[in-house]
């Protein structure tokens, strides 16, 4: 398949559940792929097409399930990426948005001091934040936390849904705003 924008089949679609429940969020190519197979059917459209020799398929914006999936109670695993998404690449001392490139994780309580590596323990932080608070609790070293670390929930995820289809419009009626 060919499409003008190569980066067009990495933009992200809503999944809803076949109760119309969102679920998830997929790539365009993922989603385009449970549309063929018959699994999901399109609920909306972003307006664009992907090209192959013979056929135009409209990219999907929204898709349904055909059929209803349990969801077990899932945890995302803790990683970098998972922390950053959900601090918002926001240093959670300053309170400035950065780039993922530019922030570091910091251990609310220093592993030197019996921190562990965990979702209630670490934060997106600045490097300037983070050199400020070095090997000290936030209280020693001047420095307030924004939010308290969590564990990252359903409930977080359908806020990262909500932050993401802030930017296309056919998701809000399907994410409960």
């Amino acid at each position: 398949m060919s499409e003008e924008n190569p980066r067009q089949l990495h933009t992200p679609v809503l999944v809803l559940n076949a109760t119309y429940e969102p679920i998830n969020v997929t790539p365009v190519r993922r989603a385009i792929v449970l549309v063929l197979k018959g699994v999901a059917t399109t609920e909306e459209e972003n307006g664009s097409f992907v090209h192959s020799a013979r056929v135009a398929i409209r990219i999907p914006s929204v898709i349904r399930l055909t059929e209803f999936r349990r969801i077990p109670y899932q945890t995302r695993a803790l990683s970098r990426k998972n922390i950053l998404l959900r601090d918002r690449y926001t240093c959670q001392f300053c309170g400035r948005v950065f780039p993922a490139g530019e922030l570091t994780l910091d251990h609310v309580i220093p592993r030197s001091r019996g921190g562990h590596t965990d979702w209630d323990n670490l934060v997106a932080c600045c490097h300037a934040c983070n050199n400020l608070k070095g090997d000290r609790l936030p209280e020693e070293a001047g420095v307030k936390l924004l939010r308290f670390p969590r564990p990252f929930t359903l409930h977080t995820s359908r806020q990262l849904m909500r932050m993401m289809g802030s930017s296309d419009e056919r998701w809000r009626k399907y994410l409960f705003y």
